[in-house]
C-alpha cells in the first residue's frame, strides 16, 4: 500500500505533461484570441473592466506573490486572503491570466501537497503558501520581497527592489512602451543573489528556489509582456491595471512547455560572477 501514493504522483505527472504537449500543439495550430477578448464574457475583467480595487486591510491575508495578492484585491480571490480552495485557484488563475489548464492544476495540486493539504477537500490562506524551507516555495533573494530573516511578512513588496528592477528595463516594444527583457531579468536575479548572500546570515537557494524564482520572474515577461507601467501597478500597488487583459491570447493559455522556454532562457543567463561586490551594503539599498 505504500507504493500507491507515489505510483499515483508519477501517473498524475504523466498524464498532466502529456495534457499539456496536447494544449501547446493545440494553440500552435489555431489562432489567438483577438485583442479585447482573452477574457471570456462573465468573468472578472472581460472587455477589461476588473472588480473594483480595495488595498488590503488591517487583518486581511497576503503572501509573496504579487498576481496573486491583486486578485485578492480585486475580489477575484476573497479580499481577506483567507478559507481559498485549490479547485478556486486552479480556476481563477485560468480565467485571470491566461495560464493552461495543466498550469493551473499542477500548480495548486503541488501547493496542497508541499502544505500536506487534500486538493479537493481543503482550505488554505495565502500566507500558506510563503513556507520558507526545503520544501517550500517561499525563496530568499526574491526580486519583489526583502529575503524573510529581514521582513517575516512576505506579502508586503519591498518598493526599493521593483523601482530598480523597473528602472533596469531596456527593451521597447513597437509602440515606444518600456519593457523588461530576459536579459534584464537575468541581470537583476544575479544582483539579488548576490547581495542577499552577503546581508543574510541563513542565505539559501537551493537548485529547486533558483528555478521557482526565475519561474516568478518569467511571468512578469509572459502574462505580463514585460510591459514596465503595468508591472509597476501590479508589483508595487498589486493592482490589475484598468483595461489590462492578458498578453497571452492564444486559446489554451500559457502551457507550462512553453512557459519553460522563458525560464530556461532566464535562469540560465543568470551569472553572480558579473555582480559587483556589495562591500556589506544593507539589504534595503541594493542599487550601485
Amino acid at each position: 500500500m505504500f507504493l500507491v501514493s507515489p505510483i499515483v504522483k508519477v501517473v498524475q505527472d504523466v498524464g498532466v505533461i502529456t495534457w499539456d504537449l496536447s494544449l501547446t500543439i493545440f494553440n500552435f495550430v489555431t489562432p489567438s484570441r483577438p485583442e479585447g477578448q482573452v477574457v471570456l464574457p462573465g468573468h472578472p475583467g472581460a472587455g477589461g473592466k476588473w472588480p473594483e480595487y480595495i488595498p488590503p486591510k488591517e487583518g486581511d491575508i497576503r503572501c509573496s506573490c504579487p498576481a496573486l495578492n491583486a486578485m485578492a484585491n480585486h475580489g477575484i480571490l476573497p479580499r481577506d486572503g483567507r478559507g481559498i480552495t485549490f479547485p478556486e485557484l486552479n480556476h481563477k488563475i485560468r480565467q485571470t491570466y491566461n495560464f493552461a489548464p495543466t498550469f493551473c492544476f499542477f500548480v495548486p495540486n503541488f501547493s496542497a501537497n508541499m502544505l500536506g493539504k487534500s486538493y479537493s477537500k481543503d482550505k488554505f490562506n495565502l500566507s500558506d503558501l510563503d513556507l520558507h524551507s526545503d520544501k517550500g516555495i517561499e525563496h530568499d533573494a526574491s526580486l519583489t520581497r526583502e529575503d524573510v530573516i529581514h521582513q517575516p511578512n512576505q506579502g508586503k513588496p519591498h518598493v526599493p527592489f521593483i523601482r530598480e528592477l523597473l528602472d533596469s528595463a531596456s527593451g521597447k516594444d513597437k509602440d515606444g512602451n518600456v519593457l523588461l527583457t530576459a536579459a534584464d531579468l537575468s541581470a537583476y536575479s544575479a544582483k539579488r543573489r548576490v547581495y542577499a548572500k552577503a546581508t543574510n546570515p541563513e542565505f539559501s537557494l537551493s537548485l529547486f528556489h533558483k528555478m521557482f524564482g526565475s519561474s516568478n520572474s518569467s511571468t512578469l515577461l509572459t502574462i505580463f509582456g514585460g510591459r514596465v507601467d503595468d508591472l509597476e501597478e501590479i508589483l508595487i500597488e498589486e493592482r490589475i491595471p484598468e483595461g489590462w487583459e492578458s498578453r497571452i491570447r492564444k486559446r489554451m493559455g500559457l502551457t507550462m512547455l512553453t512557459f519553460n522556454r522563458t525560464v530556461l532562457k532566464v535562469e540560465l543567463g543568470i551569472d553572480e560572477k558579473k555582480v559587483p561586490a556589495p562591500n556589506n551594503k544593507p539589504e534595503e539599498s541594493p542599487s550601485s
